[in-house]
This record gives C-alpha cells, structure tokens and sequence, in this order.
C-alpha cells in the first residue's frame, strides 16, 4: 500500500513538473513569434521628444567595396641602422636611451683607447722617415748625375721613399675613415678618444652597450630606425588578388589597438607566394600621423578595392532581432498616437557611417524613415508582442 501510495505521488510530482516546463517553452515560443508577427508600434509625441526620434530618407551613397587582410609593420633596411664604432675601445660616454630622436651624424657615444695615440704617433714617424727619405733620394740623385755615386744606391733610395709614401697614404686614408684629421695630427693635436656618430634620422629603438663596456669594432652599440619611410607588408590571398591594385587606399588599425585607424596607400604587390601559404604581399605606404607605429607591429587592414551607388541608410537606422534585420518607417498618426511600420531588409557594404539596404518590401522613395530611436521602437514592439 505505501509503495503504490509512493508511486502515485511521484507520478503526480513529474506530471507537474512537465506542466511547467511546457508552460515555459509555450511561452518563450509565444514571445518569439509575437517578436516575429508584430510589424507596427505606437508612440505619443511626448515618448518621441523623450528618446529623440529622428526620420531620415533612403539615400543613395557612393559606399565602398572592401577587402580584408592582415598586415605587419615594416621599415625598409635603408631607413635602419647599427650604430657601430669603427674602432675598438671602452665606453667612456653614452648620450642615448631608447626612444630619443636623434639627427644625422649626432654624437652618440665616445670611445677611448690608448692605442688611437699609437696610430697617430706612427703617421708622425712616417712623415719625418719621409723627410729624410727625400733627402737621401736627392742626395742620390745628384751623385750619378756627377757618376760619383752607383745607381744601385738611387734605386734602394727610390724604393725606400716610395714604401714610405705608401705607408703614409694608408695611415692618412685609416685615419680620415676614423675621422681623426691629418692635418691637426701634424700641428701636435692628438686626441685619445673617437665620437660614434648616428649616419641616420630617426628614433633609437635599443641601447645595448653600458658606460665601462669595451666594445670591438664593429659590435653593436644602439639602434636607430627613422619611421619616415615605414610601410605596411599585407597578406593579400589568392581569391583576393584580382581585386587588388597599386595606388588603392588602406585603412588600418593595430591589432592589439584598434582604437585608432591608420591610412595607407599600395604602392607594390609580390609576384610570388610566401612561404608555403597562398598569400602575396602587398606593399603600401603608411600616410599622415606614424605616432604610435613601430617596426614589426601586427594591423588589420582594410582595402577599398572601389564604389558602389547604392540605397544606404545611417547604420544606426538598422536593428536586429532573431538573426534578421529591419527598419522603421513612419506609417500615419491618429491622435496624439504616431505609427511606425516594421520592414525587413538586407544589409550590404558599409562605409562612412552608412550601410546599403535592399528592402523585402517595396518602399516609396518619399517615406520617412526612422533613423534615431530605432532601437527603442524595436524594444516597445517585442514588449507590446510578450503581453499580447
């Protein structure tokens, strides 16, 4: 007896509760179908004052066809460089930190070392054995012109002054390229310390060497990169290409800041793939304000590849509901009471602020549409719909 008691219980307890959850599907059944099948909405004049309603028109607009693409900053190798000093020492001073501008041959650093006096002093030497060379080579001379001297001598003297023209030229070409002049080495100015100089304009992106540091010739001090000439390497597929010309406009955003857009203009596109993927660069030239943009950054670009006329409205004239997209016409006042007609639409390219429409219903081109206060009326009617 209690187990069919139990049992009964239990039956009315399931009973019930697919009551309620049929009750609840019918429900949200009901409210998407009157969300569906309520075309029109009301609203007094003092409810349209309150949330600003505004009519525009369908208008036609020159909207623009795009494609997408992805994209990395780049600076061309020319328009970088390696500051560099051209001979070995210690770091006695570093006048850099990232981020500094810097101009074309500016002192960067100053190096010092011991052996830059050697150098000089050896150019002095070699001058004085040059003098006396000279001096021997006439003497020599002048001995078999008289046949007092043997030719032999003229010709070891010759070759002696010779060698030493020769050593001197090469120390006077090492120390011009070290940008130590001759002139001064001769008037008793020798200096100990070399000035490392930018060869470029630009903005210094690393600084990898310290005060105290000795560095080899050739080892790298700082880096500089000048912006000036910063162009965008996109990654235009296949399917795309036709489309895609020298001297179209891009758009861009960086990826980790879209806050901000960009403009470009292509300039060059690859006539290979890269790598194994189906993608061809294209080159464009970064335009206007480059603030913010650093070689090697990733961009989203946007590639106007022409116009179209078309009937657009302003994009916040378009609502959604349910995966579909409408818009508001006026449709005639009783009252205080304004009508507004839901119609369906298809959305296309967007540009500028608007978005081309095709409507599922014929409108007349002097009908007013809602182009302010769309989504309150889109909100009213489901509302209006849940409680019929």
């Amino acid at each position: 007896m209690k187990k069919t008691l139990f049992q009964l219980v239990a039956s009315l307890i399931f009973l019930s509760s697919c009551g309620d959850k049929k009750t609840s599907d019918e429900k949200e059944t009901v409210k998407q179908e009157a969300s569906q099948s309520t075309t029109a909405v009301s609203l007094n004049n003092e409810q349209i004052k309150t949330i600003g309603l505004e009519y525009g028109s369908i208008e036609k607009k020159d909207l623009s066809t795009t494609v997408k693409v992805n994209g990395i900053l780049n600076v061309p190798n020319q328009n970088k460089a390696t500051i560099t000093s051209l001979f070995r020492g210690t770091i006695r001073s570093l006048n850099i930190q990232p981020g500094n501008t810097v101009r074309k041959d500016e002192v960067l650093a100053v190096i010092v070392n011991p052996e830059l006096v050697q150098l000089q002093q050896q150019y002095l030497s070699v001058n004085t054995k040059i003098n006396l060379a000279e001096i021997e080579f006439n003497r020599q001379k002048i001995l078999v012109e008289g046949n007092a001297g043997a030719r032999k001598n003229l010709q070891l003297a010759e070759t002696e002054l010779k060698n030493l023209q020769a050593e001197k030229a090469g120390l006077q070409k090492q120390l011009t390229t070290l940008g130590i002049s001759p002139d001064n080495i001769n008037t008793g100015n020798i200096i100990s310390s070399l000035p490392v100089r930018s060869p470029i304009d630009g903005t210094v992106s690393k600084v990898v060497a310290q005060i105290g540091t000795f560095v080899d010739a050739g080892t790298s001090i700082a880096e500089v990169v000048n912006n000036s000439r910063l162009h965008l390497d996109l990654f235009v597929y296949e399917k795309d290409l036709p489309e895609v010309k020298e001297g179209q406009t891009i758009h861009f955003t960086l990826t980790n800041n879209p806050g901000k857009e960009y403009d470009a203009t292509i300039y060059s596109i690859g006539t290979s793939f890269e790598d194994e993927s189906k993608a061809i660069v294209a080159h464009a030239m970064v335009k206007g304000d480059k603030s913010g943009l650093i070689d090697g950054m990733n961009v989203t670009a946007v590639i106007s590849i022409g116009t179209n006329l078309a009937d657009a409205i302003p994009d916040e004239a378009i609502v959604s509901n349910m995966g579909k997209d409408y818009i508001f016409v006026y449709a005639g006042e009783k009252g205080d009471e304004i009508s507004f007609k839901r119609i369906g639409v298809i959305k296309g390219p967007s540009d500028l602020g608007y978005t081309e429409v095709k409507s599922l219903e014929k409108i007349p081109a002097e009908t007013k549409v809602v182009v302010k206060g769309a989504y309150f009326l889109l909100a009213k009617m489901i509302n209006t719909g849940e409680e019929e």
